[in-house]
């Protein structure tokens, strides 16, 4: 009876201690062991274009999970567990085996179909967990803008990264304690609700996008070209409509990728811009009153010689007005108006007009291509910076900067987000010099210009085109070349400007004139109609009546 009195004793003492005395330990080694903060995730909030079309949202998703230590199967249960979570069997008991043997993960966001088959198979210790996963529902067209984001909903690339604090939210939590088989027993405290993401509101109209994405992929593929990019900014808000690369991706399936199909080419693309910089140089020289639309200057032979080397015109030409020269693209023309002026002068309007400085839109990756200051310049630096070698911009850069044309001397910000109220530029030119040099890109898209394959059905189009050899070294590629344009319609009151790259054209064509112009003539055409303006040209019938007699 002593014995069983003492035993007593010592477990009321025992249970004294673990009650009282020593509560507080018991109680922290308790919670470790089955109290748990569960995450409560905040609903990503969804990218839309400017018409409410959706880019990207959250849909359910089931994400797999085992306690290593408590999974009982067969082998041919684990075959199949493997077989419908698409991995080898190899890789399955490998994560099985891991040194946590509480928890690990065996494949995040799967279907809820696979799910359901796994639950199905009724294997102990393999367990689920609802979460969301990311869907593209425009698919590649729309990826290098869009972006994605990683398993755990960070934003990794474009929108997705530019705005991942305001579309992440944030994640509320709920303490629980669970046992030992991960199942909530019970809930402890109160819950901190969940704040979901908003929404994206974008500029990008995703019909012009998926078109202008068309046309620049049959381009490319046409011309057996490397890459092209297509640029479309509406110039009464500044707002960009389509933003398109090709190659492309799916941002859902993004295994085996390379840099070339990820980049956005468009922003993080900087190239030598060639004649698209002759307006540029006419512009501030009829600013300036060195020259007149009507001013006479002499091209022939189609070659000058500068500090010892030879600036040449690709067709000779003779006396040419001011007019003439962009019509026809004139090399030594633009430089005889360039050696006019000074450097400085050369310099402070090419940044005005923002080369060589960072675009200012909320995108990662975006460049500010080379302008380099003008007291390093040489003369023959001077002339060919002129018609576009020795500095380099964007394909992005060169359409914001073409919009001082077409705003009548203004540069617009411009904008990925939608705008509510039209926005003021920043004069540059005057709006008659504005305006005498859209003329001259009228002619050059016209007849006896470069870019007659720009001019399209219904609305008057002016632009200019491009085509410089690429770099390759310390020099320039014998073969490989950028052809480009960019132009803007209709030309008396612009509402768009459209810039167009087809990069390294192999298949016999290589001028802006020929792979990039056709792309920009139907960009505009199908734009235009989108926008609901109002054709400014006479449309001539495309059908053709005739006889019954000959017909046949």
């Amino acid at each position: 009876m002593a014995c069983l009195a003492l035993g007593f004793g010592v477990l009321a003492g025992r249970a004294a201690y673990i009650q009282v005395i020593g509560n507080d330990f018991f109680q922290k080694q308790g919670q470790v062991r089955f109290a748990r903060t569960l995450e409560m995730p905040a609903s990503r909030g969804r990218i839309l274009d400017r018409n409410g079309l959706i880019l990207a949202s959250n849909v359910p998703a089931r994400s797999i999970w085992a306690i290593p230590e408590d999974v009982d199967a067969d082998k041919p249960s684990l075959r199949k567990l493997a077989s419908l979570l698409e991995m080898s069997e190899e890789d399955l008991v490998r994560k099985l085996q891991d040194e946590d043997k509480s928890f690990v993960w065996i494949k995040r966001q799967v279907d809820e179909s696979t799910a359901k088959q796994i639950d199905a198979l009724g294997i102990k210790g393999i367990h689920q967990r609802s979460e969301y996963r990311r869907q593209y529902p425009e698919g590649e067209f729309a990826a290098h803008v869009v972006g994605f984001t990683d398993v755990e909903g960070k934003g990794i690339d474009g929108i997705e990264k530019a705005f991942d604090r305001e579309l992440s939210g944030r994640a509320g939590s709920r303490r629980v304690i669970k046992d030992r088989l991960g199942r909530v027993v019970e809930s402890v405290g109160d819950d901190v609700p969940p704040l979901d993401g908003r929404d994206i509101v974008l500029s990008i109209d995703s019909k012009t996008q998926f078109f202008a994405w068309q046309k620049l992929r049959d381009a490319v593929q046409t011309h057996g070209a490397k890459a092209g990019s297509v640029v479309v900014l509406d110039v009464a808000s500044g707002e960009v409509l389509a933003l398109a690369n090709f190659p492309s991706y799916q941002p859902g399936r993004r295994q085996n990728l390379t840099g070339e199909q990820l980049r956005n080419r468009a922003l993080t693309d900087t190239f030598e811009p060639g004649s698209t910089m002759k307006p540029f140089v006419v512009a501030l020289a009829l600013q300036k009153g060195l020259v007149r639309p009507e001013t006479l200057i002499q091209t022939a032979p189609g070659r000058l010689t500068l500090g010892g080397a030879t600036i040449t015109d690709a067709h000779p030409q003779g006396v040419l007005t001011v007019n003439e020269i962009i019509q026809k693209s004139s090399n030594v023309g633009t430089v005889k108006i360039a050696m006019q002026m000074a450097p400085r002068d050369m310099w402070e309007f090419y940044s005005q007009v923002g080369f060589g400085q960072k675009p200012q839109v909320p995108f990662p990756g975006a460049v500010g291509g080379r302008l380099r200051p003008y007291k390093t310049w040489r003369p023959i630096e001077q002339a060919t910076m002129s018609y576009g070698y020795g500095l380099s911009a964007s394909l992005f850069q060169l359409a914001r900067a073409y919009s001082v044309f077409a705003r009548d001397g203004e540069l617009m910000p411009v904008s990925l987000l939608r705008q509510a109220d039209p926005v003021a530029g920043l004069r540059v030119i005057s709006a008659q010099e504005a305006a005498a040099t859209r003329k001259m890109l009228h002619m050059a898209a016209g007849p006896g210009g470069t870019a007659q394959k720009a001019q399209t059905i219904g609305y008057s189009v002016g632009g200019k085109t491009g085509t410089a050899r690429k770099q390759e070294g310390k020099g320039y590629a014998a073969k490989k070349y950028r052809g480009f344009f960019v132009g803007m319609a209709p030309i008396e009151n612009p509402r768009i400007v459209v810039a167009v790259m087809i990069d390294e054209p192999s298949n016999g064509k290589f001028y802006g004139g020929d792979v990039a112009a056709p792309v920009f003539s139907e960009t505009v055409q199908h734009t235009l109609r989108l926008l609901g303006v109002q054709p400014d040209m006479a449309v001539k019938p495309q059908i053709v009546a005739r006889s019954v007699e000959e017909s046949f």
